[in-house]
């Protein structure tokens, strides 16, 4: 008969809780899907014969990846039917997530979207294997397929991943730098400074998912988004005035971004990646209330790969 030290368990599972809901998010791309992934592997942990589990992290780690998998495919109509373009939802993040170039662009917005057209199994075996790590094995173990299964969708995802995600040393001053100077234009309805900030091909993708009013497909051209984005400071957004706007620089998905506020409610936000010449390429707006809770608890999370 097994013994049960149900604090020590609790322990165990709270020491990688973090780890866990880093690789659920990462699959899902959302924060309350992650957290239910998180809750459903704290059950199958409590349930499980712990005496036979030789590396708790590793346990654990593929009992999320797998949760997270079941969760994609079921949500997957969901996305593919929702009103206009579908973007992440945002977390805060905190200091540790972006110690590392690597840990900041694998959770960062743009990488979340490009994840987000791969298959549910291209998306699982890629987390696992190119950003926390796994062997081919342990994949195969944790998303119940055969090891050459694994290896056939490791190489498509990182294939697929390499075409659409340009791999260029983004200068995490600079973004920041640029990031603060398009708040400044935005708010004060610089057109101007805007232009001076925007790729001629810039992009901005707006995410209202059919609860508030936002442009329905991408809004391309560097006159377009800067105009859309000086209107800010001169008309009412989402029914906001102006002067009952605020605008706060913080860490969103390992990168400076800004969170839009009016009274006693979280707007939008806001995240904005450079091109190889340090002028923004893309804009990501995510306004849909639903996906705004997570900024609006306040708590930065940990979304290191350790």
């Amino acid at each position: 008969m097994t013994q049960s030290f149900p604090d020590l368990d609790q322990q165990v599972f709270h020491q990688h809780r973090n780890l866990l809901f880093s690789v659920a998010y990462r699959i899902l791309g959302t924060a309350a899907d992650a957290e239910d992934a998180v809750q459903d592997a704290w059950i199958k942990w409590s349930a499980a014969d712990r005496s036979l589990v030789a590396d708790p992290k590793a346990y654990l780690a593929r009992i999320v990846a797998n949760l997270a998998l079941e969760r994609l495919r079921s949500t997957r109509y969901q996305r593919e039917t929702y009103v206009g373009p579908w973007l992440p939802e945002p977390v805060l993040t905190d200091a540790d997530t972006a110690d590392t170039v690597a840990d900041a662009d694998s959770v960062s917005m743009a990488m979340l979207v490009v994840l987000e057209t791969l298959s549910p199994l291209e998306r699982a075996v890629f987390v696992l294997k190119e950003v926390f790590g796994f062997s081919h094995a342990e994949i195969a173990e944790a998303v119940e397929r055969s090891e050459a299964a694994v290896r056939q969708a490791a190489h498509r995802a990182r294939e697929h991943v390499q075409a659409r995600r340009p791999r260029f040393a983004a200068d995490r001053a600079r973004q920041r730098e640029v990031t603060e100077r398009f708040l400044a234009a935005a708010t004060g309805g610089d057109v101007n400074a805007l232009m001076e900030l925007l790729s001629p091909d810039v992009t901005l993708w707006t995410d209202g998912g059919g609860k508030v009013r936002q442009a329905l497909r991408p809004v391309v051209g560097a006159a377009t988004v800067a105009a859309w984005f000086a209107a800010i400071g001169t008309v009412p957004y989402q029914g906001v005035e102006p002067a009952d706007m605020r605008v706060d620089l913080v860490e969103i998905n390992g990168e400076p971004g800004m969170v839009f506020s009016g009274p006693g409610r979280v707007i939008a936000t806001v995240t904005v990646e450079l091109d190889a010449d340090g002028r923004i390429i893309t804009v990501h707006n995510v306004a849909n209330p639903d996906k705004l809770q997570a900024i609006a608890d306040g708590t930065a999370r940990s979304l290191g790969t350790r």
